[in-house]
């Protein structure tokens, strides 16, 4: 007996979504930062085993879109719905079940098996989880379980009820390929996750990165590298100077850190040619969104 399916991973926009994917698949398949709504679209972790694989699918925050872009984004997480063999839930223990999370529950289809996952259990003290999983019980879950993703405690009884409840079929995906996503989508992702985490400000929902040229190249031993031209497009001049910073150093810095990780992740030497341009209201402008990717 086989087992595989979708599993979709929705929620309120910073409550761990994409820190559970990580932690279920075992590998860094999203971006995390601090900053809500980091995660833009639907990115798919795959989990291949002895008898089964698992498609998880990271989602934006479903939020009250305010732009374009917003819009997009909460489009996008709703759509993995009705393909989905099964919902995962993500609250923050600390808010607990807010409004917001309700009216993400009355977008379900009554039809779908879901979980409730509480998240986040570590930040608060254990007693005040029980009021949450007490409250919980009035909706059709088929299971509350509370965990911290970041510290990957109780992911492992997560991925086992996942693998009971998943129907009988036939891999989706070879058994070696972790994601759907391109190289040139991780490495644009990359650079985007070093600027959320080094610039502040108003700057992380105003950032966007295109690769604009990707190739395979020699070095002057003859070994394969990469040579990577990127920009990172903000709204404002104000925001282009936060992230180029006094003497380039903040652009350095990003450049630096994003170029450590991304041969990391081709396993090659690469040439990074990092540009910041403003490219102004680009959240709200469709050609804008079509052109970066959104």
């Amino acid at each position: 007996m086989f087992k595989s399916g979708k599993v979709t991973i929705i929620g309120r926009p910073n409550v761990g979504k994409s820190t559970l994917l990580n932690a279920l698949v075992k590998e860094k398949v999203c971006i995390v930062s601090q900053k809500p709504e980091t995660t833009r679209d639907n990115i798919q972790g795959i989990i291949s085993g002895e008898g089964f694989q698992v498609v998880f699918i990271d989602t934006p925050g479903m939020h009250r879109p305010k732009t374009l872009l917003g819009k997009s984004m909460v489009r996008k997480a709703s759509s993995t719905f009705m393909d989905a063999d099964l919902i995962l839930m993500l609250i923050d223990a600390y808010s607990g079940i807010t409004q917001e999370d309700i009216r993400i529950l009355e977008q379900l289809p009554p039809n779908k098996t879901s979980f409730l996952i509480i998240n986040k259990v570590d930040k608060i003290e254990r007693r005040r989880v029980l009021p949450v999983i007490d409250r919980a019980q009035k909706y059709a879950f088929k299971e509350i379980i509370p965990i911290s993703a970041s510290k990957e405690d109780g992911t492992d009884i997560v991925f086992k009820n996942i693998l009971e409840y998943l129907p009988e079929g036939y891999p989706i995906f070879p058994d070696d390929q972790l994601s759907d996503k391109s190289e040139k989508f991780f490495v644009q992702e990359i650079m985007r996750e070093k600027v959320l985490g080094l610039a502040y400000q108003e700057v992380p929902h105003s950032i966007a990165v295109s690769v604009e040229e990707m190739k395979e190249d020699k070095d002057q031993k003859n070994n394969d590298t990469y040579y990577i031209r990127a920009i990172i497009y903000v709204e404002r001049e104000s925001q282009k100077g936060i992230i180029i910073g006094k003497n380039a150093r903040m652009l350095k810095k990003i450049s630096k850190e994003s170029k450590k990780e991304i041969e990391n992740f081709l396993r090659k030497k690469i040439s990074l040619d990092l540009w910041v341009k403003v490219y102004e209201n680009w959240r709200k402008d469709p050609f804008a969104l079509k052109n970066l990717g959104y």
